[in-house]
């Protein structure tokens, strides 16, 4: 299965999570770092109730308010305003 993917994600892992992730990539025989860890956030992401289908977009999935024009709105002293 090809699925589009048009966003680059960066990650800093420490070493023992990249141990973790290549003993989870070779024990599943994954060609790749990049698909263990798509691997891995499919299962995150399903053991917290979220359905990341194809065609799912992140902002679904948002923890933060968002203000009109997209971003988290904050008020003048850091806090989130409600």
């Amino acid at each position: 299965m090809k699925d589009l993917r048009a966003e680059r994600l960066q990650v800093m892992l420490s070493p023992e999570e990249l141990a973790a992730v290549d003993d989870f990539r070779f024990k599943h025989r994954m060609p790749t770092r990049a698909a263990a860890v798509r691997e891995l956030l499919k299962f995150g992401l399903a053991a917290v109730g979220v359905d990341a289908a194809a065609g799912a977009k992140s902002s679904n999935f948002g923890v933060f308010g968002r203000g009109p024009e997209g971003h988290t709105q904050t008020d003048p002293e850091g806090g989130k305003e409600d």
